[in-house]
């Protein structure tokens, strides 16, 4: 054996020495700490449990994200409408196709009021952005439930009875108190109702409540039949040009789908949440009816605090 492989030989048995010093300090170290070891196992949650948190936090993100992005799709189609209306009756005035003075005033009155509810819906659009971004200063106050079920009851129960469309109000228990802006709330309930008597072609609407102990929200139920609420509308209406001789531009500013995204922002915006369920009534045959839940942060008495 040649002085080089001393040297090898030499150095890994110092290397040797060192890591084995190591693993004891290290042994020592783990050892020592043992008994805390399993209160920190306590109070870390399960990986699995992390897993569902992240992807519950991813999938709240993305569905936030195409809600988003469809507000955005149809607001910009709402914009088009009257826009297309303008440049259409524009070009037929331009290009001289009027048979006479009265027929083109005619048309300028009708661009005039196009005018009109293009100035209208983006008034309504900028009211609920600034809404949603804070300018717009909402007033929640503890508010009872019965009392703003009721005043709703009262303003669109005639605007259902003008279309003999039954409007039914389960009574809510007095002592629920909700926290919400009470013009706001109210507002969302009757452009709700109002939407789905307007797409109501048979059927009735029934307003009830309910809370659950183990939660802090209080629901409130419209349910109405499936037809009136346009849940399964395409969201890039962009594509949709045809869309727009389904709806009365001159009675409907904005369209069912555009107050029903309206409405969801609002919610929102008040800590709460608006969805859109299926529900089926046992009859013979069952009947399918669609629920909009709104969830609205319910006021808890001090004394379940304490």
């Amino acid at each position: 054996m040649n002085w080089s492989n001393w040297i090898y030989l030499g150095a890994g048995i110092a290397l040797g020495m060192v890591f084995r010093q190591l693993f004891v300090r290290s042994s020592n170290v783990s050892s020592s700490s043992s008994p805390v070891a399993p209160s920190d196992q306590q109070d870390m949650p399960p990986i699995s449990q992390q897993l569902q948190q992240t992807q519950l936090a991813y999938l709240m993100a993305r569905e936030m994200s195409q809600f988003k992005a469809g507000f955005l799709a149809r607001t910009t189609h709402e914009l088009r409408s009257p826009l297309n209306g303008l440049i259409g009756l524009q070009q037929l005035i331009l290009s001289d196709l009027c048979e006479d003075p009265a027929e083109e005033r005619e048309f300028i009155a009708q661009a005039h009021e196009r005018t009109l509810k293009l100035l209208k819906l983006m008034d309504e659009i900028l009211n609920v952005a600034r809404t949603e971004h804070g300018t717009n200063k909402l007033d929640i106050q503890p508010r009872p439930l019965i009392q703003i079920l009721e005043e709703v009851h009262k303003l669109t129960y005639m605007l259902a009875a003008n279309r003999n469309f039954p409007l039914q109000l389960l009574p809510a228990d007095p002592e629920i108190y909700v926290l919400a802006d009470n013009l706001w709330l109210r507002q969302i309930l009757i452009s709700l109702i109002d939407t789905a008597i307007t797409q109501m072609e048979e059927g009735s609407i029934c307003i009830s409540s309910s809370t659950l102990p183990t939660n802090n929200f209080v629901n409130i139920w419209l349910d109405v039949p499936t037809h009136a609420i346009p849940w399964s509308e395409p969201i890039d209406l962009l594509k949709s040009e045809d869309q727009l001789s389904q709806i009365d531009q001159k009675n409907a500013p904005l369209s069912p789908g555009m107050r029903l995204l309206i409405n969801q922002t609002l919610v929102e915006v008040m800590g709460g949440k608006l969805e859109i369920l299926p529900l089926t009534i046992a009859h013979d045959p069952p009947q399918q009816l669609t629920r909009l839940q709104i969830s609205i942060p319910l006021v808890i008495p001090e004394a379940e605090l304490l």
